[in-house]
């Protein structure tokens, strides 16, 4: 698996992963399950995430590039 983009959260994420490609392989793909049983999982990692890039002054720009596709996107769909 890959390390995170934050090194802070590599311990979460690879539970996460672990967590994620157990669930789905064993019980989503053979229809045992529908709910993500790795969401809390999920939620962790991506709140340190979020907070890493807001420590690198990362988020506004990834703000400023969903704005931007967003744009993109809309004159895409009117096509």
């Amino acid at each position: 698996m890959s390390a995170s983009l934050a090194p802070e959260c590599n311990e979460i994420k690879e539970r996460y992963d672990t967590c994620f490609l157990k669930w789905y392989s064993e019980k989503y793909l053979r229809g045992n399950s529908a709910q993500d049983e790795c969401a809390g999982l999920f939620k962790q990692y991506r709140s340190c995430l979020n907070k890493a890039l807001k420590e690198k002054g990362i988020d506004q720009m990834i703000e400023e590039a969903r704005e931007t596709t967003a744009e993109t996107d809309a004159e895409h769909l009117k096509r």
